[in-house]
């Protein structure tokens, strides 16, 4: 009996977690180029009570009994399937439509991050430029990895990017013209290995692989980018309201593990008396 009120509360352990993980899901249902998460569990160690042998006249016997010790969180997964295209006021937000991400350079000028979150501004650099930067302050990075940068001649509300990610303005006609920077879209091998920092910021590890430059790859599917548009969320809410109910129930239920063995254990206690 011992063991059930450990396994219990194995299980209650996991379905707070997966509660956390909802929480955390239905929090962010409004944040740009959010992606959602699952949490997987996986079962622990078995108790082996007997093991396989064979019968008085040496026939097999290949049953065995083995008891479960319960429960553990073995992943939280990233989902990252494309969330609605937003029309935004600004000129300066781009969505991106395929698998590719923005590449942001870090406040230390070393740590390169990469986000769905195209809400970006032009800034004003200490020699008086443009610079396309997130919300933060933060460089947008180009296709060859450096800040977007523009003289302080051009003015930014003439400023457009096409769908290949090309910094264009307008010439004596009119007519936008690519002035020779691109918006870099990077692209990963295994996303879900990417790990959150925040922000919507994510960083390479090993199980991501290291980050595709689209501009340089003939393998990948190039992403596009929409101007106007902002990728939503991807968190659909009556999928995770579903999921917290049947994350509560079994919660209720693995509770209710614990009290039925402690019942058990008081009545063998009271057996004496």
């Amino acid at each position: 009996m011992v063991r059930s009120l450990w396994t219990g509360a194995t299980g209650m352990n996991a379905q707070q977690t997966n509660v956390d993980t909802i929480a955390n899901n239905l929090a962010n249902v409004n944040t740009t180029g959010y992606k959602a998460q699952n949490a997987q569990f996986k079962s622990l160690l078995y108790q082996t009570m007997q093991t396989k042998t064979t019968t008085a006249n040496g026939a097999p016997k290949p049953t065995t009994s083995q008891v479960g010790l319960g429960v553990r969180t073995s992943s939280i997964n990233s989902i990252f399937t494309q969330g609605s295209l937003l029309a935004s006021a600004s000129d300066t937000a781009f969505a991106i439509e395929g698998d590719g991400f923005f590449a942001v350079g870090g406040a230390d000028g070393e740590t390169t991050y990469y986000t769905r979150n195209g809400d970006f501004h032009w800034g004003l650099n200490e020699a008086g430029g443009l610079m396309l930067t997130t919300a933060e302050g933060n460089p947008v990075l180009s296709t060859t990895g450096r800040s977007i940068t523009l003289a302080r001649t051009y003015d930014a509300s003439k400023i457009t990017i096409n769908a290949n990610g090309e910094v264009c303005y307008p010439d004596d006609k009119n007519n936008p013209v690519s002035i020779g920077v691109t918006v870099g879209l990077y692209q990963f091998r295994n996303p879900a290995g990417l790990e959150r920092q925040g922000d919507c910021l994510y960083t390479p590890t090993e199980a991501s692989g290291e980050a595709i430059n689209e501009a340089r790859s003939a393998t990948v599917k190039k992403s596009k980018l929409v101007q106007g548009y902002l990728e939503g969320s991807n968190v659909n809410v009556a999928d995770e309201m579903v999921n917290l109910i049947v994350a509560q129930r079994a919660y209720e239920v693995n509770s209710k593990v614990i009290t039925t063995s402690d019942s058990m254990m008081e009545t063998a206690n009271n057996l004496k008396r």
